[in-house]
């Protein structure tokens, strides 16, 4: 049986050719592969390991398991599909509503493992009928809407928690992730938010020297004086040992609220697998159900443990845009350096100890842009809002989520923010469209441009570009 792990020698092994590029089933030589692989890690760095701070799960066991998921997603891709699974921002605001609502981690990460199970299901149906199903329940109005209300609902956690705690810190890094972004080129603004990172560290440490303890809420909500940057944690930790292992347990409350994320990580992985065809010039249509239940399995796997869910990373898509290199030699090795790095509890410590306004001007600009990715969805699928069919669920089912509208229907059942809104803007559309005149349901098809070319019959040259493959070019 193939599994993709075996590679044929890139020319010299050396530099590739001008123009040329290596392929999955390339390498080039092995100390050039492991630095690549590094370069990989990087990559996914700041997005990868803010998320699990921000989640309340420990950072040691999140970049270990999303090794592990990696190499599950080689494995089940037969090396057809260069990727990273690293810990998955969408998750951020569920974990956020979830605390609120009194659950603890292990409520949290029981909630994010039946979204797996039903990502991995997902995928099974993918793989037996293709995307059409996945489309037809979720147009590009749908699927906009959902992920723009799953990342405006993080504006509170912003606003209530991460920027009070140090506002200049948060302002500073706020405009200096900013700047990177824009201003910088190639691999360099892939890393920004780890850059972002360092600067506000750094920034942290000059403030505390500069003007003392700062008076303020600290991580627990209370206000007192506290130092900006506490490394009391880093020296007390050990260089080698296990990351801090839980199991989930299930509460439907949670579940519910967790639930509408499957809608953003299919929207993701289509993306995903549709950009790298285009840069790889291989037809990856096959291999979409599997890499969507390849990202199930691992987010399964990892929150069982007590990490939190993966998926496949656009920075990464970045990095192999910009050196042409799409070996999965590389990315076994950047799975062997996260394993490495999640063995090492010092590693983690660093990690944890993020200042709360460093996370504040960081959260400013992610949150935003998961909530705009949704808006890019529907400018990609020429969603046209003036059709009321098409304004009236959104608009609803967006202010329900960034509002944390509520309805409880029981003293011990309620439904709100994420997964209320979610619910209206999916069973709103189908309702009205079911009701409307037949002139308003001819503005759109029910695919989007993006993944069509996923079902046979449909013309993979046809116009428009997937979310994935538009946010994810250099």
């Amino acid at each position: 049986m193939d599994l993709g792990v075996r590679w044929k020698l890139h020319g010299d092994g050396r530099t590739p050719a001008p123009g040329a590029v290596v392929r999955p089933d390339e390498r080039l030589s092995w100390p050039r592969t492991a630095g690549l692989g590094a370069q990989h890690v990087v990559a996914m760095f700041g997005a990868s390991f803010v998320a699990p701070v921000l989640m309340g799960l420990d950072p040691n066991l999140a970049i270990m398991m999303s090794g592990v998921s990696t190499m599950i997603f080689l494995l089940a891709t037969r090396g057809r599909v260069p990727s990273y699974l690293g810990c998955s921002l969408s998750f951020v605001g569920v974990a956020a509503v979830i605390r609120a609502q009194g659950g603890s981690s292990a409520t949290v990460t029981g909630a994010v493992f039946v979204v797996g199970a039903a990502l991995f299901l997902v995928g099974l149906a993918v793989q037996k009928f293709g995307a059409r199903i996945i489309h037809a329940a979720m147009p590009p109005i749908v699927t906009g809407a959902v992920v723009m209300l799953i990342g405006f609902n993080l504006a509170p956690v912003t606003a209530a928690t991460y920027w009070p705690q140090d506002q200049w810190t948060a302002l500073l890094v706020m405009l200096f992730t900013g700047l990177a972004v824009v201003c910088l080129r190639g691999f360099w603004s892939r890393i920004a938010i780890f850059l972002g990172l360092i600067f506000g560290y750094g920034i942290s440490w000059v403030f505390d020297l500069v003007f003392g303890k700062i008076n303020s809420m600290d991580a627990s909500g209370k206000v007192t004086d506290h130092w900006r940057l506490d490394l009391s944690g880093v020296g007390d930790a050990a260089w080698i040992g296990l990351p801090d292992f839980h199991g989930p347990t299930f509460e439907w409350s949670a579940i519910l609220v967790a639930l509408p994320v499957v809608i953003a990580l299919v929207a993701e992985n289509a993306g995903h697998v549709k950009a790298v065809g285009e840069m790889t010039g291989d037809k990856l249509d096959d291999k979409l159900g599997t890499a969507i239940s390849a990202d199930g399995v691992g987010s399964m796997l990892s929150t069982a443990l007590g990490g939190p869910p993966n998926t496949t990373y656009s920075e990464n898509i970045g990095v192999m845009a910009a050196t042409r290199v799409y070996s999965t030699a590389a990315y076994w090795a950047a799975a062997v350096f996260a394993l490495l790095f999640g063995l090492c509890p010092k590693f983690g410590a660093v990690v944890a100890a993020i200042p709360g306004g460093v996370l504040g001007g960081i959260t400013v600009i992610l949150y935003g842009m998961i909530g705009l990715l949704g808006a890019q969805i529907w400018i990609n699928a020429k969603v046209d809002l003036r059709n009321p069919l098409n304004l009236v669920p959104a608009a609803a089912g967006i202010i329900i989520g960034v509002g944390n509208v509520s309805m409880d229907f029981t003293d011990n059942f309620s439904l709100s923010g994420i997964a209320l809104g979610t619910i209206v803007v999916i069973t709103g559309y189908h309702v009205l469209r079911a009701l409307a005149p037949e002139h308003l349901k001819t503005q759109e098809p029910l695919l989007d441009e993006g993944t069509s070319s996923y079902d046979s019959g449909a013309d993979p040259d046809g116009p428009g570009e997937s979310t994935g493959s538009r946010r994810t070019r250099p």
